[in-house]
């Protein structure tokens, strides 16, 4: 058996073993595993019953990285994006006054658009046309925003009073918790320890019981009401589909979808120096994607928090398909899942942050031209807590600078043409 899975996922010549592969998809699904919480309450914003979020949610995930694992190969982790349930929720459907059966319409529009964008020559074409600067500061401009996640996770950093971020209350239980987590994080992680990121999940809370911050009450309520855990399944409504109101929303999506993933799974599969991935990986996105409106969430995206199966030694698809399983269990174990605090998983996403930001040093710094959009893209990801608006405004930029300095044709017109649905983007939600 071994022998058959070798062959198929190529685990010699990617240097990694089955064992290596397991263990690193047990420690990105326990990073990650935080959205089935998270995604759900968003979606609930939406309208949608909590129980079939839950249940949605963990088949997005199921499938996602299964898709991923068989077709991509790669050790990435398709769950609902953050960001892209908010635009869901707040915006679709409490902005803009489309149900959330329509929003999931919406999605499925969108995937279907992303799958044809994915599957043809317009995906090489689009990641040619990205510049290599655009495509570094993407990478760490969601290093900085995972990092900053960490933080505010943790409650190292909160919101200030007479400043935009403050220090939080060093003398709190939870901060204490997450100092002391993150001690034994980067002590094991610096010392290269096998599974070290899962001993700082376990430690962290073992560590977060000691200061009493784990509430086993949790544990109670573990049914979910059958009647209502399918009932977003194929739910989605295509009755606005003639209305400007639904196809601006796709259009917002389609952006978003396409141009995120671009820059997460270039930067992932780069991360892990297997850029030979990145076509059927980005594929793989795609489909996950438009699957979503059919299970009933926000789309899935590749996740930033892969990141710590690939820093754990992932680097195949049977990273993905172990998450999978595990997602599929997670179903019985929602309860026990919910004990893990945000002060055992905030340390690791500080790490992985920090790993991502390394790549600023790939930035010709010299040239303004390429490294001032770049520096913005990286400022404003996690400034306006919008990847989105962090690309789009880095692209437009990025054009404008090259006319400026009488570098006009070393822009591809395909750029010009990105820059140009960005910019109409943004005039779109100015004039609602």
């Amino acid at each position: 058996m071994f022998n058959w899975v070798d062959r198929f996922f190529g685990l010699q010549a990617n240097e990694t073993t089955v064992k290596r592969e397991m263990s690193a998809g047990l420690i990105g699904f326990f990073t990650v595993v935080y959205i089935i919480a998270v995604n759900s309450l968003i979606l609930s914003e939406a309208g949608m019953p909590l129980e079939a979020a839950i249940v949605a949610t963990i088949a997005a995930s199921v499938f996602g990285c299964l898709v991923m694992g068989f077709w991509g190969n790669a050790p990435i982790l398709l769950v609902p994006g953050m960001g892209i349930n908010a635009l869901f929720s707040y915006t679709m459907v409490q902005s803009m006054g489309l149900s959330w059966q329509e929003a999931l319409g919406v999605v499925f529009v969108s995937g279907v658009i992303f799958v044809a964008v994915a599957f043809t020559r317009f995906s090489k074409l689009l990641s040619a046309a990205v510049p290599h600067s655009l495509k570094e500061a993407i990478t760490v401009g969601l290093g900085l925003f995972l990092m900053l996640i960490g933080l505010e996770k943790g409650g190292i950093v909160e919101r200030g009073t007479a400043s935009i971020l403050a220090l939080g209350s060093l003398g709190e239980a939870h901060v204490l918790a997450t100092v002391l987590t993150f001690i034994v994080a980067i002590i094991l992680f610096v010392r290269n320890v096998p599974g070290n990121f899962l001993i700082t999940i376990v430690a962290g809370t073992v560590i977060a019981s000691f200061f009493g911050l784990i509430d086993f009450s949790r544990m109670d309520g573990a049914s979910i009401n059958v009647s209502e855990a399918f009932s977003v399944f194929g739910a989605l409504s295509f009755d606005g589909i003639v209305s400007m109101t639904f196809w601006i929303a796709v259009f917002s999506l389609t952006m978003v979808l396409v141009f995120e993933n671009i820059g997460l799974v270039h930067g992932q599969v780069n991360f892990i120096n297997r850029p030979e991935k990145f076509s059927r990986a980005f594929q793989a996105t795609s489909l996950s994607s438009m699957a979503s409106g059919i299970f009933g969430t926000s789309p899935t995206v590749a996740s930033v928090e892969s990141a710590s199966g690939m820093v754990a030694g992932g680097r195949t698809g049977l990273t993905s398909i172990t998450a999978s399983v595990l997602f599929l269990v997670s179903v019985f174990f929602i309860p026990v899942i919910k004990l893990i605090p945000d002060s055992a998983i905030a340390p690791i996403l500080v790490i992985i942050g920090g790993l991502m930001l390394q790549n600023i040093r790939n930035l010709d710094m010299q040239d303004m031209s390429e490294s001032f959009p770049a520096l913005l893209i990286i400022a404003l990801i996690p400034f306006t807590y919008s990847i989105a608006d962090g690309i789009g405004i880095g692209f437009i930029l990025y054009p404008i600078l090259k006319i400026a300095i009488g570098k006009a044709r070393e822009v591809s017109i395909t750029l010009y043409i990105i820059a140009a649905l960005f910019l109409m983007n943004f005039i779109f939600h100015v004039i609602g």
